[in-house]
């Protein structure tokens, strides 16, 4: 009689399909389900668990890559454009890609290992963008050819509750880019003073109810996502909105608290210093950013570059996505790129 113990039976549902994401095993492995995944990104849509690169070719054109370059992917994410760079400056070439999410990281340097990049052709190396110039000095590299940064939050991230991103679901209000460091969105708005969360929320968002916010939120304990939404649901000034715009002025705390969470600004600010250093002469840098904070940033440090030498060229204006892509990603609506030469 065979004993070879049976493997667990898969979870049955209730329902047609499994509401919760840690229930949902199609979504942590969308390389197995390549016909679903195929099915969710022709209706439009990004399928959980996965990030659908933005403004692809734009991007690869303000790099003009050829075979042979090295350079730097600031933002790994899901490795969508960095797939794509690899193709382009293959053979000899090399990329390096940064990414500060322990979770993710590993996830994306096995997808490019299986797509045939060995060590040779990628090196993955866990850490923030603001570090690029250490990354460099410990590989050995003076500059590269090209340097590349997709801002803001991976579809990965926005689509796990558990990682507490998102106020569509439930999940602990975390929002941390790497939840091995640092203090958890919780925390941080049990700690922030009133005065400093009203900043943020103008600073990192633009919020019209920044002060009023500030005062019903500042020094609160809220441990989940959905306690943050009720708070603000619960605030007089937010009650009277309609939907739509109660809707993006939940979408904007949640972005300028995750901004303060994560040292967003103060890390792109030390990036942008660090940028011309690490390219060769002619080398071209590519930024892809998602609301204006990000864009002011960026667009004063390439004029300023460009003022005193620093680029010889510099986007005039952004580049962003056509029509089609608008349409078939919504996520790609924001999106802002720019480009400069170093001189």
């Amino acid at each position: 009689m065979d004993e070879t113990p049976r493997p667990p039976r898969r979870k049955r549902y209730s329902g047609k399909n499994p509401r919760r994401f840690e229930d949902k095993y199609k979504e942590h492995n969308p390389d197995r389900y390549a016909d679903t995944v195929g099915k969710v990104l022709g209706s439009g849509k990004t399928p959980a668990g996965m990030h659908v690169p933005i403004m692809i070719e734009e991007c690869l054109e303000s790099l003009r890559l050829d075979a042979g370059l090295a350079g730097v992917d600031c933002t790994l994410g899901y490795g969508g454009h960095a797939r794509e760079i690899l193709s382009r400056i293959s053979p000899g070439g090399r990329l390096i890609g940064l990414d500060v999410d322990p979770l993710e990281q590993p996830k994306t340097e096995a997808r490019l290992r299986a797509a045939g990049f060995g060590e040779e052709a990628f090196t993955a190396v866990r850490s923030n963008y603001a570090g690029i110039r250490k990354v460099l000095d410990g590989l050995g590299l003076e500059a590269v050819d090209f340097i590349f940064a997709d801002l803001g939050c991976s579809s990965m991230q926005f689509d796990n509750p558990a990682r507490g991103f998102t106020f569509k679901v439930d999940g602990p209000l975390d929002m941390r880019m790497n939840p091995e460091r640092g203090i958890a969105a919780s925390e941080w708005l049990a700690k922030v003073k009133e005065a400093k969360l009203a900043e943020a929320l103008l600073e990192n968002a633009d919020e019209p109810l920044a002060e009023e916010i500030a005062s019903a939120l500042a020094g609160r304990h809220i441990p989940t996502t959905k306690a943050l939404v009720a708070a603000l649901h619960a605030m007089p000034a937010v009650a009277k909105l309609d939907t739509e715009r109660s809707d993006l002025t939940i979408r904007r705390v949640f972005q300028a608290i995750r901004i303060a969470v994560n040292e967003e600004f103060s890390s792109l600010d030390a990036y942008l210093r660090q940028l011309p250093l690490c390219l060769k002469p002619g080398g071209r840098v590519a930024i892809l950013t998602f609301h204006s904070g990000e864009d002011r940033r960026v667009k004063k440090a390439f004029q300023a570059g460009e003022r005193d030498g620093t680029y010889a060229a510099a986007s005039d204006g952004v580049v962003t996505a056509g029509p089609d892509e608008r349409r078939n990603n919504p996520r790609s609506i924001p999106a802002k790129l720019r480009w400069a030469i170093k001189g």
